[in-house]
């Protein structure tokens, strides 16, 4: 396995990595967009095209395959000439090592604070992916294995290598993996669970900034809901998925009447109003397990993280 490399060089000099079994076959331009995850687009085809980028001494082109033995040079990297990328405050980089549940040779999983994203991109310099780099001292290849929301709390998934990663999303494209949420939607269920099954799809920009609608030409996506705990006006809910489309939850729970409590993009506002009322300070979704086949032997991989005090906080109040 090679190394990542720092995407801020204070040296100014050029890294290199020779290409192993993992990436063999890979497009560069493909490679690089998740090597130099927190550097735009546009700049790493602009650094392909000029020749910064070199295989084997020689200039590439962005559709260039790697081959094995392959020695890749990558030049200083910079978002923009004269400028370097923020680094994450030393007091973000211990937090993420606390919140790591579960740690082996292929995944690291993070109980992700609300309020945090998971990679840099849309105006934030870092996410969880860039902590984890950072807190590791860029030692370890990672590869996001899924995402959740900036405001969705809970279990999150790190690949650490490519092979691992392409593991984990077969499974998840096979229905091989539970995934379980809990939330707060406002009003009863009329009945203990709901099974909704309506395609989603994206409007708005590529990177989910849109909103997600329910729509018959999108893809498909399933969640059931099913009730905990009924309040007068209120439910506290468990929820899995067998797909995980962006926003499916959040839409979902909209497209049955039970909108997310504190959600600002699909709630209720009057409903959301009351809840901060109650201290709820952010939506109420949370990634409590995710379970999957052993990747080494029989048995299972379960995880699972507890409701943030927070959250358990709001619960207590609705008792």
């Amino acid at each position: 396995m090679f190394h990542m490399p720092r995407t801020i060089n204070k040296k100014n000099q050029p890294d290199s990595f020779i290409v192993n079994a993992e990436h063999i076959g890979r497009r560069i331009d493909n490679f690089l967009l998740g090597y130099l995850k927190p550097i735009p687009k546009s700049r790493i085809y602009q650094m392909v095209r000029r020749g910064e980028v070199r295989a084997n001494g020689g200039r590439i082109r962005p559709d260039y395959r790697l081959r094995p033995g392959d020695n890749i040079r990558i030049p200083p990297v910079f978002d923009k000439p004269g400028k370097t990328l923020a680094k994450p405050p030393a007091y973000l980089t211990e937090m993420i090592k606390d919140c790591i549940l579960y740690e082996d040779e292929r995944l690291v999983v993070v109980d992700k604070p609300a309020g945090l994203v998971v990679h840099s991109g849309t105006g934030r310099s870092f996410g969880v992916i860039e902590l984890l780099r950072e807190s590791y001292l860029q030692k370890k290849e990672l590869h996001l294995i899924h995402r959740l929301d900036r405001e969705t709390s809970g279990c999150l998934l790190i690949a650490k290598s490519r092979a691992t990663l392409l593991q984990v999303n077969a499974a998840l494209k096979n229905g091989d993996v539970q995934k379980e949420y809990k939330a707060l939607i406002q009003g009863r269920l009329d009945r203990k669970k709901v099974i909704v099954d309506t395609p989603l799809q994206r409007h708005g920009n590529r990177y989910g900034e849109g909103l997600v609608k329910i729509d018959e030409s999108g893809k498909t996506a399933i969640s059931e809901f099913e009730i905990l705990k009924a309040y007068r006006d209120t439910s506290y809910v468990k929820v899995r998925i067998a797909t995980g489309r962006t926003h499916q939850i959040r839409v979902h729970a909209k497209s049955i009447g039970h909108p997310i409590a504190g959600d600002r993009k699909y709630g209720d506002r009057e409903f959301n109003k009351k809840m901060r009322g109650l201290g709820l300070k952010r939506m109420f979704l949370h990634a409590g397990k995710f379970a999957m086949a052993e990747l080494k032997e029989t048995g299972e991989h379960r995880f699972t993280a507890p409701l943030p005090s927070n959250l358990d906080a709001v619960l207590a109040k609705l008792k």
